[in-house]
């Protein structure tokens, strides 16, 4: 028998298993298999062999237990937003759905904590917080769910005041590769005991374990949000005015920059009416005071970098509206060539080069001729492209491609890294050495170690 047909033996003796075991949530049928697959990218899709649908720890432990008997590969599945092939299937296997493991278990609110499943959204979960003074605060642009966010170690626009997933995970629960479920870490804020495990899966993006239960840190609401827009002759005016704000330490929450191309997306599509120039998104956080203080700080910075038309307001609707249009600002794009598919990528540099590798990201996308909008989290360096490419025609694709490599080899050649949020996954692996050298040998070591039949999210990664 060939190592082929053994393969699929396998997975077809787990499938039937995982089928006696979970009835009516073992599926196999072509479309659901497809949209577990899904992915926002260039990539194809790779469907898997079957899908189960797991209520419970004791759930992912078991569905993990058989597919390791039988070496069987194991994909975990959130809300499907990721956006590097985390999702796919290059080996086939079994597709674990955690989107109907979605309660908050326990909130500490004197602690300023809360513990859930990995299935639920950062919307449902603020939703459910609203009535406790406290929120959740790293947003992605999609609705992802809270395990994979901490798969890809999400981001998001609050992430210059606020941290990373990085930052805001205190502890989790996991299913390894050999079906044990373990705990990496108290709820105290700190602590000295051994390896740090929770920061070894954060960011693992599903290729060590399964998540099964994640502790968050969790922040007041302010007692005043103030957020504002203003307009820049120019790219570089803008990143100026970003970079000036951080190193003068004004505690800025949110700000974010849309190139005129996005600007003309978003007044389509989210019916706005703002003028077709780089803008900055801001907002501030506080007391009434200091965020009318910090308002008039960047006001200071935005005129000496030539910018104009600053409006702030603490009404909820208008600034709500605005960050919705941020956050739609994917859809608003692809409106551009409604025709088109979309190869999205992100790079993170020091602040300090972050206004020279925008500058070239900007000139690269006239030289090559394509529609590429740029928004980017910038007060921490990281910044966005879409390219609308049509995926059929080989040329147009190509070049895509060769866009995004030479981005990601000129954010690593100023210091910064090929990706700030969006993960490694199928997309990216080969830009990771070129990043971080042999460091990546020790990662694959820790990989064999722990998973050593390779069937937690084979083919991500490395």
């Amino acid at each position: 028998m060939s190592a082929k047909m053994a393969k699929e033996r396998n997975i077809s003796l787990a499938g039937e298993i995982l089928r006696q075991r979970f009835g009516e949530r073992f599926q196999t049928g072509a479309s659901i298999r497809e949209q577990h697959a899904h992915t926002l990218t260039y990539l194809a899709g790779q469907p898997p062999d079957a899908v189960v649908f797991a209520h419970s720890a004791d759930d992912i432990a078991l569905i993990v237990q058989v597919c390791a008997e039988h070496s069987c590969p194991v994909i975990p599945f959130g809300a499907g937003s990721s956006l590097e092939g985390q999702l796919n299937a290059p080996l086939g296997g079994v597709s674990i759905d955690v989107s109907q493991m979605n309660q908050v278990i326990e909130v500490h609110p004197e602690d300023l904590t809360v513990t859930v499943q990995p299935g639920i959204t950062r919307k449902a979960l603020n939703v459910y917080l609203r009535d406790t003074g406290l929120f959740f605060p790293i947003d992605p642009g999609a609705d992802a769910s809270l395990g994979g966010m901490a798969s890809t170690r999400a981001s998001g626009t609050n992430a210059v005041r606020y941290g990373t997933m990085k930052d805001n995970v205190l502890g989790l629960r996991a299913v390894m590769a050999d079906g044990r479920e373990i705990n990496t870490a108290s709820r105290a804020k700190k602590t000295s005991a051994g390896y740090d495990l929770t920061r070894l899966l954060v960011g693992s993006e599903g290729t060590l374990g399964v998540i099964t239960e994640l502790t968050l840190k969790l922040h007041g609401v302010p007692e005043s949000i103030v957020g504002g827009i203003c307009h820049f002759p120019s790219i570089a005016a803008a990143c100026d005015a970003a970079i000036q704000t951080i190193q003068y330490g004004i505690p800025i929450a949110r700000i974010e920059l849309l190139d005129a191309v996005q600007i003309r997306a978003c007044n389509a599509y989210s019916k706005l009416d703002l003028a077709e120039k780089p803008t900055m998104f801001i907002e501030f956080h506080g007391t009434e005071s200091s965020t009318q203080e910090q308002s008039v700080q960047f006001g200071e910075i935005v005129n000496d970098c030539g910018g104009s038309d600053f409006q702030w307001t603490a009404d909820e609707a208008e600034r709500n509206k605005l960050w919705q249009a941020r956050h739609d600002s994917y859809w608003a794009a692809r409106g551009l060539r409604p025709s088109a598919d979309a190869v999205v990528t992100d790079a993170c540099v020091p602040i300090s080069r972050l206004a020279q590798c925008v500058e070239e990201t900007c000139a690269d996308i006239e030289q090559s001729r394509l529609i590429a909008p740029i928004v980017g989290h910038v007060g921490d360096g990281n910044f966005h492209t879409l390219v609308l490419v049509d995926l059929e025609n080989e040329t147009e694709l190509a070049q895509a491609k060769a866009f995004a490599g030479r981005l990601s080899d000129r954010a690593i050649a100023m210091g910064g890294t090929c990706t700030g949020e969006h993960g490694i996954g199928q997309g990216k692996k080969a830009y990771l050495r070129d990043e971080l050298g042999d460091s990546v040998d020790f990662m694959m070591m820790i990989k064999n170690a722990l998973d050593p039949d390779n069937i937690m999210n084979p083919g991500k990664i490395f």
